[in-house]
Formats: structure tokens, C-alpha cells, sequence
């Protein structure tokens, strides 16, 4: 499951490093990519919590396939759609991508937390984690290269070719063999859910996923426009920023167990924050020959510790909830990553369209996650005494 999922991320990964650069080429403006951009996470908003309640009590595996084969198709549907510039087919085209990214990205948790020893837990959700940043690693490389040595290089082929590898991953899911379920027969009643546990676990997330959707989808238009960096070369600065966050991400168990919840996710949110700070400062001295160098850094330093902090939350929050809300949890996750996104590109659209600079924008993040992070805590502190 974990090697199909790593292809899965082959295409978010290479999207999410050129897909927005290709259509500022294009001549969309940022509004209108943050528009474009906005469906596919108004898309899982609406599926994830529905979808988490449908898959307890069934297999997984036929989700794996659905997202395997959907993400893929819809990617080359939607590359197509923007050489034909073909606008009107855009927010659908992004809303079913979003579709078939939930039916894996709401199943692999529960997945793993079903078909994983305890003791090995840590290690497979980290190991999981740490494929979004592989493919950000392969994709980053590839092109890198196609844009160096190649004299016609065009974002939409490159991202056409690395989709059509990503299908490999339907090979991985056809080798899947055990598919635990977890038999409920109270699973569609509201009252078999412990909402006081689940809401408890979800604001924390839900505050940082707010801050997040303002920065994160649009990072590369931010280096695009201050510092006048195309494809190829943020393609190395993402993909080298993915080469610690994977090794961070499997270097998490080791922090989990020497750190503990509390110092663990705490201290690396926090020199994340100030690390976003100093990235969004970088903008009103863009004129600096040191100013891109401290942003990239910046950029390096903010990536890795703050996603090092997303294994261990995730193991925080499923096991503090408990076994029978943990496939709820995983997809009201996903819907609150997603929708808060839809809603923060939303945002990010109207600033922008105001000429707001992306400087400020990233502030908001940071004020967010820090709220994120005093919440988190709070959860820690609640988490050990009931263990106790």
C-alpha cells in the first residue's frame, strides 16, 4: 500500500511544484489559480466525512484501486483542459481529482492502524508520510533535468510523462494480500462515534490547516514573482527541501521515543514557525542579493520540521481516540486539511486580488500555527493524564 501511494504522490508531488507556474504561463492570474486550485479541496471536503463513515466495516483495497487509476487519468484529462484552454471544465476536472485522492488518502491510515503491529506503528505511519517527500525528491529531479537539457521544455509534457509512471502503483495494490476489517455493528450510528474525543483532536489540526492553505499551495508562486524562479529550478529547491523532510519523517521514531508528544511536536513547530517568518520577510528585500538564499534556506529549515510534526500528531490523535474512531478521525482529517484549504485559497484569492503582498499573507500562517501548536499542547497534557 505504501509503494502504490508513493506513486500516488509522483503526480500531487510534480503538480504541486510546477502545476502553478505553468498556469501564471498561461496567462492565469494568482487569483484565478487560487480559484482553480480551491476545488480540488472543496472536492474532498464534501467526500472525506461521508467516506470515513462508508469504508468502516470494508475492505480497502478496492479504494487504493479507485485512487490509483482516477488520480492519474483525471491528471492527463486536466493537462489536456489547460493546453485546449478549456476553463469551463477546469473546476470539475479539479473536483474529481480531488475525489480520487480521498478514496487513498482517507483509507491509508485506517490501513495501517488495522494491518500494523503497535509496536510498529510509528515506523509505517512515517514511513507513509515520508512518500509524499520521495516523490517530491523523483519529481523534483526529473524536472530539473528536463528543464536544464532540454530546449523545448514544457511544464504540461513533463507532468504529463511523470503521470503516466504513477500508474505503476496499480501493479503494489494487486500484491496486497491481508485487508483486515474492523467489524461494528454500530458503525453508522452517530452515537457509536466519542465526539467529545474526536473534536478534541480535531481543532488543533483544524487551526494550523486553516494557516496552512494560505501559504502552502502557492510557496512556488511566491518564489516565482519575488524572485523570479522558474520551474526547473524550484523543482530542486522543493525537491531538496523533500530530501529532509523524508529523512527527518524516518527519523521520527527515534525523536517520538527520546523527546516524547510534548517536546517532540512542540519544538519543531515552533522553529518552523519562526523559520516561515523569516521566509515571508525575505519579500520587501527581494531587491538583496542575499534575500533569495535566506528564503531558500528559510524554506528548507520550515518544511522539514514542520511535516517531521505530522506523524507524530497523526499517532497522537489516532491513539487518543481510540480504535472505533479511527476511521471517522482519518476522514474528518482529511475533510478539515481540504476544506479549510478550500477555504484559504478561497482567501488567498481575495488578498491577492487586492495586491495584498505574500508577506503578509504568510504572517496569518504564522499566528495560526502558533495557536495550532498551544492547542496541541493542551491536547499532549489531556493525552498523558488519561494514559495515566
Amino acid at each position: 500500500m505504501i509503494k502504490a501511494g508513493f506513486f500516488i504522490q509522483l503526480v500531487g508531488a510534480s503538480f504541486f511544484l510546477i502545476l502553478n507556474i505553468y498556469l501564471a504561463k498561461r496567462g492565469y492570474k494568482d487569483y484565478e489559480i487560487a480559484n482553480f486550485i480551491s476545488y480540488r479541496f472543496l472536492a474532498v471536503m464534501l467526500l472525506a466525512f461521508p467516506l470515513g463513515r462508508y469504508i468502516k466495516g470494508k475492505k480497502l483495497k478496492p479504494f487504493f484501486l479507485s485512487g490509483s487509476i482516477g488520480v492519474p487519468v483525471i491528471a492527463i484529462i486536466l493537462l489536456y483542459a489547460v493546453k485546449l484552454d478549456l476553463d469551463q471544465y477546469l473546476p470539475l476536472l479539479f473536483i474529481l481529482w480531488g475525489v480520487f485522492f480521498t478514496f487513498f488518502q482517507v483509507s491509508s491510515l485506517p490501513y495501517i492502524m488495522r494491518n500494523t503491529e503497535e509496536h510498529k506503528q510509528s515506523h509505517a505511519i512515517s514511513l507513509n508520510y515520508a512518500t509524499h517527500s520521495f516523490g517530491m525528491i523523483i519529481s523534483g529531479l526529473v524536472i530539473y533535468f528536463s528543464g536544464k537539457f532540454t530546449e523545448d521544455f514544457n511544464e504540461g509534457r513533463v507532468l504529463f510523462w511523470i503521470t503516466l509512471v504513477s500508474f505503476l502503483g496499480v501493479y503494489f495494490l494487486t500484491k496486497i494480500k491481508v485487508d483486515l476489517v474492523v467489524r461494528n455493528k454500530d458503525s453508522f450510528h452517530w452515537s457509536s462515534y466519542d465526539w467529545n474525543l474526536l473534536l478534541r483532536a480535531i481543532i488543533p489540526t483544524l487551526v494550523i490547516a486553516i494557516g496552512a492553505g494560505l501559504t502552502i499551495p502557492f510557496i512556488n508562486l511566491f518564489f516565482f514573482h519575488n524572485f523570479h524562479i522558474d520551474s526547473a529550478d524550484f523543482a530542486v529547491i522543493g525537491g531538496i527541501a523533500s530530501i529532509f523532510v523524508a529523512i527527518l519523517a524516518l527519523l521520527v521514531p527515534d525523536v517520538k521515543k527520546k523527546l516524547g508528544f510534548k517536546r517532540g511536536i512542540t519544538f519543531t513547530q515552533i522553529a518552523a514557525v519562526l523559520a516561515l517568518v523569516a521566509l515571508a520577510t525575505t519579500e520587501f528585500y527581494n531587491n538583496y542579493i542575499w534575500a533569495l538564499p535566506v528564503a531558500v534556506v528559510c524554506y528548507w529549515i520550515r518544511t522539514p520540521l514542520m511535516n517531521m510534526a505530522a506523524p507524530m500528531t497523526s499517532e497522537l490523535t489516532m491513539n487518543y481516540v481510540g480504535e472505533k474512531n479511527q476511521e471517522m478521525l482519518s476522514a474528518v482529517m482529511a475533510a478539515i486539511w481540504s476544506g479549510s484549504w478550500f477555504f484559504s485559497s478561497q482567501i488567498f484569492g481575495y488578498l491577492k486580488s487586492f495586491g495584498l503582498k505574500y508577506a503578509y499573507i504568510f504572517y496569518i500562517t504564522a499566528i495560526l500555527y502558533s495557536l495550532g501548536i498551544l492547542m496541541y499542547y493542551f491536547l499532549i497534557l489531556d493525552y498523558e493524564s488519561r494514559k495515566k
